[in-house]
């Protein structure tokens, strides 16, 4: 029978005395939950306006997962007559939290506006101090009881300050004192308090916001090839971890495998994905299942689940967390073809459809039919989902998420979400923006990007701007420089430039990055012009490398890596501003959290020396009024004091500065 998904409660509508509109971050109505991880920065913005004169304001009220609240004002923004408020609020937990946010009548800003018109000229002052000494008043008893006596005191105190014989300019200095708006802030009177509708608010932990990624294949890592005899002996879990201590030391946080299941016999893969495989080729990981088990297996050739389990435990040693491949699909051995025919689609001829993206084909893999069996087949995925849990999975990077139905991820998610919170999922999604986008909303905690295809100036700025603004309550962005499938077209001429220019790209404008093993080693052979794929792909066959020879890009990624770990500024995604570099072939961006202040100047020429001017938004560098900044380049270590306009030369072998700004 069919899973019953529930149905999602749509929020309270309506309009209250003091309206407020639309509100932000607030995904499909509010049925899904707008994300935030631990510690971020997250805006919450709404309209918040009233009928005639009176002054309005507004908060946000924030609700944890244990229905502690927490107040947070907000603030009026430019331009006054769009009538934007905003409050930057830190969730410090995981799970579900809440939020509303309250439209109030002000009566001290009223009565504060009232008397810095009136009072100098003259109207209404004995009536005007009368009211103003009844707001404080009220407002001191209001402190008193809340256990602050000093701020009562200063209420009260002021209170008799305003006497109508005073001067005018007194009295407005007396009413508009930066301690007395404090006081009012917290204890002044709320009238008309409209609420809306609670909103949810996910919170994970900091690592679906914040990673650094090393994709590489366990079965390459100590594989040797027998001349004599013509074969191969794969690589193992125990001679794959013995890479882990030198990708730690890179920096990186993440180590991506692909499949490791049994892989299929039947169409198996050869070299360059043909169909005349050698009898000793290990075929493609993501052909999966074959008489020795299916997803819940492991391939023999890699080793055991102890074998597994010790790989797992040296990682965490390492502070790196496992993510694993999981490629919902089968072989034609898969144990499912003979178990659950009714998983996959049969077609008229009896033979059952195998996966094509034309003019590909892909015999060796059996798409999976989510709809005859809805019920067996979801409860067998998160089986199996919750075997690899066991096992210190903490991390999913889900294969061709989008060719799945969206509705059984929202389910997958919301069970996972009651035993295994902790427990990420990464899309990896090259597809149409609404289905990467939805696939975010229903629970996806971040997806693979076009970043890979943004290569121009313009094309950068663009799909930043895109991210981290509306985007980035629903989808939060992963730049892999490059992938096993995706070999780009400006990587595949070699020069290590390009490769040095999309590293620090990178992993200065995402707060997560990727690489695939290779990268550093400047691979870059392409199957045939025109296509962006490798020559000699891994995916079909053993790739051991000597990851120490030279050049390479070892201590450029352990560089970044450490910079993004010193700056917080580095591992958000909202707070971007690009600044003004005159050449096209240069792009300057700054990034910010709190105090932190990073800035980046990068030149996307791998070819020739650029020179140009950059002038700086000071103001967006956290110094409004100032002619200078003093900066210390985190990559070579040197300082200068840099001002609104600067020269900057940048070259194939310097192509970049990231500025901590002083």
């Amino acid at each position: 029978m069919p899973v019953d998904l529930g149905p999602l409660p749509a929020p309270a509508r309506g309009i209250g005395r003091i309206p407020v509109t639309k509100v932000e971050p607030v995904i499909e109505g509010g049925v899904y939950a707008a994300k935030a991880v631990v510690g971020e920065a997250v805006p919450i913005r709404a309209k918040v306006f009233r009928e005639g004169h009176d002054a309005v304001n507004a908060s946000v009220i924030l609700t944890d997962p244990h229905g502690r609240e927490t107040r947070h004002d907000m603030t009026p923004l430019e331009p006054r007559g769009l009538d934007p408020w905003e409050a930057w609020v830190r969730p410090d937990s995981e799970g579900l939290w809440r939020f509303r946010v309250e439209g109030w009548s002000d009566p001290w800003a009223t009565w504060l506006h009232n008397a810095q018109v009136k009072l100098p000229a003259g109207v209404d002052v004995p009536l005007v101090c009368l009211e103003g000494r009844d707001l404080l008043e009220r407002t001191a008893a209001v402190a008193q009881a809340a256990g602050d006596p000093v701020q009562a005191s200063i209420l009260s105190a002021t209170a008799l300050l305003l006497i109508p014989e005073r001067p005018a300019e007194d009295l407005v200095d007396v009413a508009s004192a930066h301690g007395l708006a404090k006081a009012m802030r917290k204890y002044g009177p709320r009238e008309l308090v409209s609420p809306t509708a609670d909103f949810p608010l996910y919170v994970d932990r900091a690592r679906a916001l914040y990673a650094a990624w090393y994709e590489f294949f366990p079965r390459s890592e100590g594989a040797q090839y027998d001349a004599a005899t013509d074969t191969w002996t794969s690589g193992t879990f125990e001679t794959a971890s013995r890479r882990l201590e030198a990708i730690a030391a890179m920096g990186f946080n993440v180590v991506y495998l692909p499949p490791i299941h049994p892989v299929g016999h039947a169409f198996k893969k050869g070299k360059n994905n043909t169909l005349d495989a050698h009898p000793d080729d290990p075929g493609s990981p993501w052909a999966i299942g074959n008489a020795d088990g299916g997803h819940d297996a492991i391939n023999p050739d890699l080793g055991t689940f102890a074998d597994f389990d010790a790989f797992v435990a040296r990682a965490k040693e390492l502070g790196l967390e496992v993510a694993l491949d999981f490629a919902l699909q089968a072989s034609p051995d898969h144990p499912w073809v003979a178990q659950h025919p009714e998983w996959f689609t049969t077609r008229l001829d009896g033979t059952i459809a195998y996966a094509e993206n034309p003019p590909k084909k892909y015999q060796d893999i059996y798409p999976i039919n989510f709809d005859n069996d809805p019920e067996g087949l979801y409860n067998e995925v998160l089986r199996i989902l919750k075997v690899w849990i066991g096992h210190g999975v903490s991390i999913f990077r889900i294969d061709n998420p989008h060719t799945k139905p969206v509705q059984f991820w929202a389910w997958i998610f919301a069970q996972l979400r009651q035993t295994d919170p902790e427990v990420l999922f990464f899309a990896e999604a090259f597809t149409t923006p609404e289905m990467m986008h939805t696939l975010g909303k229903v629970g996806f905690q971040s997806s693979y990007t076009y970043f890979t295809w943004r290569v121009d100036k313009q094309e950068i700025e663009e799909y930043l701007g895109e991210l981290s603004g509306e985007m980035a309550d629903f989808y939060r962005p992963n730049f892999f420089v490059n992938t096993p499938d995706i070999n780009p077209f400006h990587l595949q001429s070699g020069n290590p430039a390009i490769f040095a220019i999309r590293a620090i790209l990178a992993a200065t404008l995402s707060p997560a990055w990727g690489v695939y093993s290779g990268f550093e080693l400047f691979e870059h052979e392409a199957l045939a012009p025109g296509r962006e794929e490798y020559l000699n792909s891994e995916k079909y066959e053993y790739r051991p490398r000597d990851f120490t020879a030279e050049p390479n890009l070892n201590v450029l990624l352990g560089t970044l890596n450490a910079i993004r770990d010193a700056h917080p500024a580095l591992q958000q995604l909202r707070q971007i501003h690009f600044h003004t570099a005159l050449d096209d072939q240069v792009v300057a961006y700054s990034k910010r959290d709190g105090d932190d202040y990073v800035l980046c100047v990068v030149s996307l020429d791998p070819d020739s020396a650029v020179e140009t001017e950059v002038h700086l938004d000071l103001e967006a560098l956290g110094r409004a009024g100032a002619t200078s900044v003093p900066v210390r380049d985190e990559l070579t270590g040197e300082s200068f004091v840099w001002g609104a306009s600067n020269f900057v030369r940048l070259t194939p072998t310097r192509p970049a500065h990231v500025l901590a700004v002083g």
